[in-house]
């Protein structure tokens, strides 16, 4: 629910609303769906779905990329909006702009109803980009090389579900879906990223944003 009070979120940057429009534009680019904006006083959290089970039992992990930006002015929302509705407002933006008008059409997405946990991570170590990137492409090759061209949804997500929701190697229990996340976002560059666990729940952290992976089925379904 939004407050009241907040139309629109002001950024201290512009280059900040830059770095949205990147982000959004790259997330449609994986799923033409929705994004959750989530404003706590200075700070803008920005979560969409690169990953999710479609049906039930289906094995895919549920993996979202997240986006924390400085606000100018403290605001208090949280809104889930198509993504295309985010774009076309910061279609309208100029080069020198700082605030974005929250869309006031909400959408349900049961990927939003569920959020990763604030505290009690545990640090594993870090995974070096280049070999997330190695992954990511291997399971991009993989992927198109056993869905026919005109496969239909039922095929393409049982091939989905068999890449992404594998095991990374030497990363016991993370999803090979967390790298294609990282790197279908941008988050990935030439350094390494922090990996940190908690409960059923994984974290790649690195300096241009995280993804968060939940193991397990049902979360996408809303169970």
């Amino acid at each position: 629910m939004t407050d009241l009070l907040t139309q629109s979120f002001r950024f201290a940057d512009p280059r900040d609303l830059v770095d949205l429009r990147t982000f959004v534009t790259r997330a449609k680019s994986i799923d033409d769906g929705a994004i959750r904006l989530q404003a706590a006083g200075q700070v803008l959290a920005a979560y969409v779905c690169v990953l999710r089970p479609r049906i039930l039992g289906e094995s895919t992990p549920t993996i979202l990329g997240l986006r924390t930006m400085a606000l100018a002015e403290p605001a208090q929302a949280d809104v889930t909006v198509t993504l295309a509705s985010v774009m076309d407002r910061l279609a309208r933006s100029g080069a020198d702009d700082v605030e974005l008008p929250i869309p006031p059409s909400t959408v349900s997405e049961s990927w939003a109803g569920v959020g990763a946990p604030r505290s009690g991570w545990a640090v594993l170590g870090t995974v070096l980009d280049a070999d997330l990137k190695s992954a990511a492409e291997a399971g991009i090759a993989e992927v198109a090389g056993v869905v026919p061209t005109a496969a239909g949804a039922a095929v393409v997500n049982t091939a989905r579900a068999a890449v992404w929701g594998r095991e990374l190697p030497g990363l016991s229990d993370l999803p090979a879906g967390a790298a294609f996340a990282a790197f279908a976002l941008g988050f990935l560059g030439a350094g390494e990223q922090q990996l940190f666990r908690n409960g059923r729940w994984f974290r790649l952290s690195g300096p241009r944003g995280h993804v968060l992976v939940r193991t397990g089925a049902g979360l996408g379904l809303g169970f």
